[in-house]
């Protein structure tokens, strides 16, 4: 797989870069350098807006009296927003895995429409897939709410200081982040794949401890939708479940696509090698020796699986 991989993605980029029109006339050292800027001011922040969010909601003062849907006082409660958020987490690791194989195991329709407009899924396939996930979500709700004694408790709602148009936003950075990681490990085909169920499920994780006391913590309009039909009742904040997560979605689409069309692969090339890693040549290097690879074979023992051609265009670092 190491092998084809690396080729692949070196065509990929190949055919990209000679489409870019404008971006192809910058030297490839200085996207190179623009694109490692660039994760890194998003990754840095992406970062530290969770880890500040948790800290901001453990820290958050509790207050006396609930609110219009509930007479539980509210405030963050650390081992409830950790429970909750470990269900959500593990929940979405243990069924993607088990539906990874047979339909992407996506259960989300904002996720959907974000990589239908992204060109991973199809339009058709996600226009037959959105109202199976928004029905799963009314089921799902009805079986726990009869199922289980007690009122169905698991509607999203806003906590108490939060506005509409703050929980928009909340939700469109936790969906944004979530979308993100689906492309990176799952859309993206690379040699971890097969674990790309594991690293959604701790994104979801991740956001849910930041967003279950501000608004729920939904970034899927399934998740929410279903629980206001069991309970024939409809918040009027009910909106921002839909808008946030379609437009976090987009957001993410939007960055990875740009991502995409500078060539990532370039910037810090090497991640599916085999022993070595191989760097994609710039603008102004050329083409080394192949003994170069036959050096690198006796060193290492075995022989490299890179087919000739690829190391024609690569440089062995």
């Amino acid at each position: 797989m190491g092998a084809t991989t690396i080729a692949s993605r070196d065509l990929e980029a190949q055919k990209r870069g000679s489409s870019m029109g404008l971006l192809s006339r910058i030297p490839a050292k200085v996207q190179n350098h623009f694109v490692a800027a660039m994760a890194e001011f998003m990754g840095t922040f992406l970062f530290l807006f969770f880890a500040f969010a948790g800290t901001q909601t453990a820290n958050a003062p509790r207050s006396i009296t609930g609110d219009e849907n509930t007479d539980i006082p509210q405030g963050p409660d650390p081992l409830v927003l950790l429970y909750i958020s470990t269900c959500f987490g593990v929940s979405l690791t243990a069924t993607v895995w088990i539906f990874f194989r047979i339909s992407g195991g996506v259960f989300n329709p904002a996720v959907t429409i974000g990589l239908c407009l992204g060109g991973a899924v199809p339009i058709i396939r996600g226009i037959v897939v959105i109202p199976a996930q928004i029905i799963g979500g009314i089921v799902a709700s009805l079986v726990v709410k009869y199922l289980f004694p007690g009122p169905l408790a698991v509607t999203t709602t806003l906590s108490l200081p939060t506005t509409p148009v703050q929980g928009m936003f909340i939700e469109m950075m936790l969906t944004a982040q979530l979308v993100f990681t689906i492309y990176m490990l799952a859309v993206e085909k690379h040699r971890a794949t097969f674990l790309a169920p594991l690293g959604i499920g701790l994104s979801l994780f991740t956001a849910e401890l930041a967003g279950v006391y501000y608004t729920g913590g939904s970034l899927n309009p399934a998740r929410s939708f279903g629980p206001c039909v069991a309970n024939s009742d409809y918040p009027e904040s009910h909106w921002i479940y839909w808008v946030g997560p379609i437009l976090g979605a987009i957001f993410a689409t939007g960055f990875y696509k740009l991502l995409k069309l500078m060539s990532y692969e370039r910037v810090n090339p090497g991640q599916d090698g085999e022993g070595a890693t191989f760097a994609l040549l710039d603008d102004d290097f050329h083409t080394r020796s192949s003994s170069h690879a036959l050096a690198l074979n006796q060193s290492f023992g075995r022989p490299l699986s890179i087919p000739e051609s690829l190391i024609d265009r690569r440089s062995v670092v």
